[in-house]
């Protein structure tokens, strides 16, 4: 059965070649899988459920047409598309995840996930994680007005691009002794997730397995999505899968 993992895509209006690579992989490669797996971040900017900007609602009607198909898609939050919820879930069919889903690919234990609780060096960016992920805060930002939310989330991205760019690469990446701690929590072989921007696979022994991390890659330059398929890792663009 194939499988299929994608994360990173930053949907938004004003990259219109990454909804058409999307559309390209729901009604091709996508439609021929067992699962496909969003691993966060599908949208550049989500600001709640009743956001209808572009190219929500087109992204939608695809996820919608491949889950009716009889295509299981787990759909896991990124830092920037965590306020989808379960009104999202019921209109497309997707699977909301967990922060961490386990599941069994190619004969491992393998954990899914966005990636952003990995970098824990980066404890300014954990602190405003975890405010931002309370259910009672989220609830207060929710009943602004869109508009109003739109305001607030433009000003933190900026102020957010500024720190980052302050910061050195070994902050803004996973930290080695956090994915130990989930393999470990999670009896896993394997991880899988986006976040850094950083495609790589690394090799890596946790209490005595042989355990692997999948660094999944952006589509800011491309649109690489992972395959999984009769035990065979690869990953390629959407227009290698057809």
């Amino acid at each position: 059965m194939l499988t299929l993992f994608a994360s990173d895509l930053h949907l938004h209006r004003d990259r219109p070649e990454s909804l058409t690579s999307f559309v390209r992989l729901a009604r091709g490669p996508a439609r021929r899988a067992g699962a496909l797996y969003l691993l966060g971040d599908v949208f550049d900017q989500w600001l709640g459920d009743d956001d209808t900007t572009a190219p929500h609602p087109a992204v939608e009607e695809e996820l919608r047409r491949l889950c009716d198909a009889g295509v299981r898609v787990g759909f896991s939050a990124g830092n920037h598309d965590f306020l989808v919820g379960r009104e999202f879930a019921s209109r497309t069919g997707v699977a909301l995840l967990d922060e961490v889903t386990v599941i069994e690919l190619a004969g491992r234990r393998t954990a899914l996930t966005h990636g952003d609780q990995l970098c824990t060096a980066d404890t300014d960016y954990q602190a405003f994680r975890v405010h931002a992920r309370d259910p009672a805060v989220q609830r207060t930002f929710l009943a602004l007005p869109l508009a109003e939310r739109a305001r607030m989330a433009a000003q933190l991205r900026h102020r957010s691009r500024e720190l980052t760019a302050l910061k050195p690469d070994d902050i803004t990446d996973v930290a080695p002794d956090a994915v130990e701690a989930l393999l470990r929590k999670h009896r896993a072989d394997d991880i899988i997730h986006g976040h850094t921007h950083r495609p790589a696979t690394h090799h890596l022994e946790v209490d005595g397995r042989e355990c692997r991390r999948i660094v999944l890659a952006d589509w800011y330059a491309g649109d690489c999505v992972l395959a999984v398929e009769n035990g065979e890792y690869r990953s390629s663009p959407v227009a290698g899968l057809s």
